[in-house]
C-alpha cells in the first residue's frame, strides 16, 4: 500500500486447539488499544506487539504524539481499503520521523494477522522499508497483500510464487525481492467497524493533489488516543 506518496494497485501485483483459542483470547485481552474518534464515527483497534513490535512501537508513538490527530482519510476504495494517516485537511502531508523496518515476513512466521476484512496495516511506498505514519484497513479480503513465507534453506530447494516453482534459489535473492515482503499487519479493528465500513462506501473523486479515491465530503480523524 503506497502512501501518495506513502499506494498500492488497486487489485493484486500466506497446542491443541483448545489450547489455541485460549492463547490467542488471552492475548488479545491484554493487546494495546486505539480509539479512533472521526467525523464519520468512532473505531477502536489493539495492536500486536508480539508479532510485530517494531512497527506497533512507531504506530504508538505516533499516537501519543497527537500525529494522526486532524488527518483524513484521503484514499478510500469501496471493496478494497481505507487509508489514511499521513495529510491534514488541507491536503499538506505532515512530517515524519525516520521509516520503520518492514516486519511482515516476521509478523506471519509468529503467528499474526494476513490483510484480511478489518486488519490494520502499514501503508508505503515500492521500497518494503518506507512505512512511516500512513496506515490502511482492509475492507475485504486482500490476500495478494500478504508477505510470501520463504522455505528454509540456501539455496532454497523449491519455491513457488504466483504460479510459478522456482529451484535451487539463492536465500539471499528470495530475501531482497520486494514484490515478497507485502505489507506488515500489526492490528485490527475490534469494535466500531461499521464506521469503517461507512467510510468505505464514502462517495470519492479528485481531491487535492490526488485525481481520484478522496472522499468528496472529508473525513478527518479529530483524534487518536491510546485506551489501553
Amino acid at each position: 500500500m503506497k502512501s501518495r506518496k506513502l499506494s498500492i494497485p488497486r487489485r493484486g501485483l500466506l497446542l491443541a486447539a483448545g489450547a489455541l483459542v485460549f492463547t490467542a483470547s488471552a492475548f488479545a485481552a491484554d493487546a494495546p488499544r486505539v480509539k479512533f474518534a472521526t467525523t464519520a464515527g468512532d473505531f477502536v483497534v489493539e495492536v500486536y506487539p508480539d508479532k510485530a513490535p517494531k512497527t506497533v512501537e512507531n504506530f504508538l508513538q505516533y499516537v501519543k504524539d497527537k500525529h494522526y490527530d486532524g488527518t483524513i482519510f484521503h484514499r478510500v476504495i469501496d471493496n478494497f481499503m481505507v487509508q489514511g494517516g499521513g495529510f491534514d485537511a488541507k491536503y499538506v502531508q505532515k512530517p515524519t520521523r525516520p521509516p520503520v523496518a518492514h516486519e511482515g515476513q516476521e509478523a506471519l512466521a509468529k503467528g499474526g494477522r494476513r490483510n484480511v476484512t478489518g486488519t490494520l496495516a502499514m501503508a508505503r511506498t515500492n521500497d518494503p522499508h518506507s512505512a512511516t505514519a500512513q496506515f490502511f484497513i482492509n475492507v475485504k479480503d486482500n490476500a495478494f497483500l500478504d508477505p510470501t513465507p520463504i522455505p528454509p534453506g540456501d539455496p532454497v530447494p523449491k519455491f513457488e510464487y504466483q504460479g510459478r516453482v522456482y529451484e535451487n534459489t539463492p536465500r539471499a535473492q528470495l530475501l531482497n525481492a520486494p514484490q515478497l515482503f507485502g505489507y506488515t499487519v500489526f492490528g485490527q479493528v475490534v469494535s466500531g467497524m461499521d464506521i469503517v465500513n461507512k467510510i468505505k462506501a464514502s462517495p470519492t473523486g479528485a481531491g487535492g493533489p490526488f485525481p481520484s479515491d478522496v472522499p468528496k465530503t472529508p473525513i478527518i480523524i479529530n483524534s487518536a488516543t491510546l485506551v489501553k
